[in-house]
């Protein structure tokens, strides 16, 4: 259903006041996270960030105009991340902090015939609550497996998956049969902009412990370079 006038026009006006008052965002990817997941973040950032998401075309004119009212204005960077399924997070509050709130909105969740692992997937030794009929489903993936008290059980670890990998269907059934939700999934931080600059979210790691770290490993060099060469420094 096509979006009105009155909501593209009062989207487009959200989207302006957004990019003058906030010196800070987010570019985050939105794939397999679900709608639970975007709105528990969305309560938890509240009065701290906010999030943004939209058609492209639509993000586009709005940030047209917006350039067209402010020109130069560094927020015009935005356009660089306008494709994909990517979305925003506008903040003028610590980075860390919101970094820390997406990552804690992880959501389990199945694998699918199809799609891409983004981690090795394990099958564990033990009990399977199948019955032994289905033994034949157990021996078509190579999973070694006996009969205990009436129904099958694996008899040792079996690597099902591994990352990168597409997830077959017979990977994908047998992971449903078992109950396992080998994924988690949230939003994925994909690039820091920062007043102007943009970097990589592995930046927030670097804290003051990892500066004087840093910082004491410099001391000891010039200290060792001065003993060797025989001159003395403060």
């Amino acid at each position: 259903m096509p979006i009105s006038k009155q909501k593209k026009a009062a989207y487009i006006e959200r989207v302006k006041v957004m990019l003058a008052s906030y010196t800070k965002f987010f570019v985050v990817l939105v794939d397999n996270v679900g709608s639970k997941a975007m709105q528990n973040t969305r309560l938890q950032m509240r009065g701290k960030a906010e999030m943004l998401m939209g058609k492209k075309t639509l993000l586009k004119k709005a940030l047209d105009m917006f350039m067209e009212e402010n020109p130069g204005h560094p927020m015009g960077k935005l356009e660089d991340y306008l494709k994909g399924t990517t979305g925003f997070i506008f903040t003028n509050g610590d980075l860390g902090a919101i970094r820390d709130i997406v990552y804690a909105n992880k959501v389990p969740a199945p694998a699918r015939a199809g799609g891409v692992a983004p981690i090795d997937v394990n099958v564990p030794a033990g009990p399977t609550g199948c019955d032994p009929g289905q033994t034949s489903f157990f021996q078509v993936l190579q999973i070694p497996t006996k009969i205990v008290k009436g129904q099958i059980e694996i008899t040792t670890q079996v690597e099902l998956i591994k990352a990168g990998d597409k997830v077959g269907p017979s990977e994908a059934a047998l992971l449903d049969k078992l109950s396992i939700m080998p994924f988690e999934y949230c939003l994925q931080i994909k690039t820091i902009y920062d007043n102007g600059s943009t970097y990589g979210v592995e930046v927030l790691d670097i804290d003051d412990s990892v500066l004087a770290g840093l910082f004491c490993s410099a001391v000891r060099d010039v200290a060792a370079i001065s003993l060797a060469t025989g001159i003395p420094t403060a």
